[in-house]
């Protein structure tokens, strides 16, 4: 359980809380490409922290992430015209390059000193690995942008499902780095079967039968890992059955993969009580991988069936349970909710906005939701009382080294090797033998 101050100070991201301020000092995966993809395109709204702004792609390509509301009479430029390389408001014309500098004023004196004295409110964006990034800190603290986990060359082929769902972060990214429940809550999508983890058609296989967990963590300088360590269904006296979910603050855990793609979470907040969900599917060398059409209806995530065009749900909600057949349940079927994600969602909508965890009875399958929390909680407690960002603190690994795993292994491999670089290993190591000193 968490008292009611902790639980406020891990879910609060709105203005200038703890959280927010810490989230604010990492790149941010704003929104995706695809939302922006045309030049001179419709801008898009964004929120993001509760902040209300509007993404948009100029005349030669630039991205642009500009504060929604116009600095002259607060009208607002999602409604703006992009084009000759600015977003122009449709009020009185005043128009805006992607720093936000004021390009053209029709409605003022020519000579005005206005224009140059009128900065629009604009954050740096990059892009990468299907998402335009933005880092909303101070300028001055503006680290080197660098390639995600789940893109960590050109050569990534990558798919991502996303919704923005009523609800906050922090319930959203606990459902990531919760391995007992994927037994339970998809155990009709991800079911038993001899040989490796793989997708097959509409559904997942894994090589055990074991609902209940053993979990190991592993805290590092950029989240943590944590161990699911299972009986396999072949030799089980000799081997265990290791899943390792990776979780890179604050914004993503690396899910572990499959024969086919690999899989991660991303997680970011539109404010308290509001998130968008990002599930990524990708593949690299021999993998299959899988193309993004086939991803997002295999998640029964499709744009356009099942959320809009901006990613709002449009078929399955809370106002109709999620679409859920009891009649399929009495056939056999777990949950009768479709698709792995929706599942998830609807339990972490049915907690509320914010999940009230004073009242929680936790038990030993919740080892890494507990250690999630209380690092995050002393995450932005470091870094509200000495400026300590997590992941910004050497020695750094490179975020596109980190990866999860699975695998059936022999009993006395340590699982702090598995899925981890050499470089990783030396550093955790190093990090371990730290703190026991």
């Amino acid at each position: 359980m968490l008292t009611p101050a902790e639980n406020e100070l891990l879910c609060r991201v709105e203005g200038d809380t703890p959280m927010g301020a810490l989230m604010r000092r990492h790149w941010v995966p704003a929104l995706l490409s695809e939302q922006v993809a045309r030049c001179d395109g419709a801008p898009v709204r964004v929120q993001l922290f509760g902040e209300k702004l509007v993404a948009f792609r100029d005349s030669e390509g630039k991205l642009g992430l500009l504060g929604e509301f116009c600095p002259h009479r607060k009208a607002s430029l999602a409604f703006g015209r992009n084009e000759e390389c600015g977003l122009r408001c449709l009020y009185h014309g005043w128009k805006f390059d992607v720093e936000g500098n004021v390009i053209d004023m029709p409605s003022e004196p020519k000579g005005s000193a206005l224009p140059e004295k009128t900065k629009h409110l604009s954050y740096p964006t990059r892009e990468a690995g299907g998402f335009v990034w933005t880092y909303m800190g101070p300028r001055d603290t503006m680290p080197e942008f660098e390639a995600p986990p789940w893109a960590p060359h050109d050569q990534a082929r990558v798919a991502i499902a996303k919704v923005e769902l009523p609800c906050n972060w922090a319930q959203i990214m606990e459902g990531q780095i919760d391995s007992a429940h994927s037994s339970t809550l998809h155990s009709s999508d991800m079911r038993p079967a001899k040989g490796d983890a793989a997708a097959r058609g509409d559904y997942w296989v894994r090589p055990s039968t074991d609902k209940n967990p053993r979990i190991q963590v592993q805290l590092t300088n950029y989240g943590m890992r944590y161990a699911a360590i299972r009986r396999p269904i072949v030799n089980a006296n000799t081997h265990d059955y290791v899943r390792i979910t990776t979780f890179v603050a604050p914004f993503t855990a690396l899910i572990p993969p499959n024969s086919t793609y690999n899989l991660a979470s991303v997680i970011v907040p539109r404010s308290d009580t509001s998130s968008y969900f990002h599930f990524i599917a990708w593949a690299e060398g021999e993998q299959a991988g899988i193309d993004i059409d086939a991803w997002r209806k295999f998640c029964v995530l499709a744009v356009g069936e099942d959320v809009d065009a901006y990613f709002r749900p449009i078929k399955r909600h809370a106002h109709n349970d999620y679409l859920q057949d009891r009649g399929a349940m009495e056939n056999g079927n777990f949950t009768g909710i479709e698709g792995i994600p929706n599942q998830d969602i609807a339990m972490w909508e049915s907690m509320g906005p914010i999940a009230d965890r004073t009242q929680e009875r936790l038990g030993a399958s919740d080892i890494a939701i507990v250690q999630f929390r209380r690092l995050m909680i002393d995450a932005a407690n470091a870094f509200q009382e000495q400026g300590r960002v997590i992941g910004h603190i050497a020695p750094r690994l490179a975020q596109a080294k980190l990866r999860s795993y699975q695998g059936v292994v022999e009993k006395s491999v340590p699982w702090r090797t598995l899925g981890a670089s050499d470089d990783e290993v030396k550093v955790l190591a190093g990090l371990e033998d730290e703190a026991a000193a």
